[in-house]
């Protein structure tokens, strides 16, 4: 979701979030409750795994495990389809391959970044409902031309499948992916901060806590910056040629 900055937050123009009349009605007086509603949604589908069986199930270790290549290279970034808020789950059910290519669509990020114009680390895919292997596999293998993967990564994919789906729904999909298009949103940060600290801003309330000094702002900053240059550096290896290597034999 977009935060305008202002203190009345509201939904950003345009969204896919759908609501009842009631809730509508409502939105300038708790204009929080439809976030708080897609992320709460987010953990059911994130956990559904441990809570329910399935014929591929995902460890909460696995995604870390699979998902981050690099210690620093942990931030993911999520999409939900479909996109509802948990107040109308009363909301037409979209067709299984229109659900995978919603996931990759930046109208479906809950954080403003386009995905498909930027590289790809790993993704996992975490699939509710009456949903066959099969199913996945021939949507991976669609989606597959028109995402870009990093050159050592090519098959950096984890997939889920739990057999319970969502209420009031045939099937739902989370998607959690390791992109540079999180590079955006650190520079933003690092651009507000340095706003702030210039003048010296709100200092006061973190250097009257022990241990804290000065010098920890500016070592924050850096650590900062280091992470958007692995970002930096990492984009610039997209217009390297992808090595087709042949794939490991077995002797049997």
């Amino acid at each position: 979701m977009v935060n305008s900055g202002k203190l009345s937050t509201t939904i950003k123009p345009k969204s896919l979030v759908t609501s009842s009349a009631g809730a509508l009605k409502k939105q300038h007086q708790k204009p929080f409750d439809a976030m708080n509603n897609i992320v709460a949604n987010l953990l059911l589908n994130l956990t559904s795994s441990a809570r329910f069986e399935g014929s591929l199930n995902m460890d909460l270790n696995e995604i870390s495990m699979n998902l981050v290549p690099f210690p620093q290279l942990h931030y993911l970034v999520s999409s939900l389809t479909p996109l509802y808020t948990l107040a109308d789950v009363n909301i037409p059910t979209r067709r299984l391959d229109q659900m995978f290519s919603d996931a990759f669509s930046k109208d479906h990020q809950l954080i403003r970044a386009d995905p498909k114009h930027s590289l790809y680390l790993a993704c996992a895919l975490m699939v509710r409902g009456n949903v066959q292997v099969s199913d996945l596999r021939r949507n991976i293998e669609r989606l597959k031309p028109s995402l870009q993967f990093i050159s050592w990564n090519q098959e950096g994919w984890k997939t889920s499948l739990c057999s319970v789906p969502p209420v009031g729904h045939s099937h739902s999909l989370l998607a959690l992916a390791n992109n540079t298009c999180v590079k955006p949103t650190f520079m933003e940060l690092r651009e507000r901060f340095m706003r702030l600290y210039k003048k010296k801003a709100h200092l006061h309330h973190y250097l009257q806590i022990e241990g804290m000094e000065e010098s920890c702002f500016m070592e924050a900053v850096s650590s900062l910056s280091a992470l958007i240059e692995e970002y930096n550096q990492l984009d610039a290896t997209r217009s390297m040629p992808v090595e087709d290597l042949p794939r490991l034999s077995v002797a049997v």
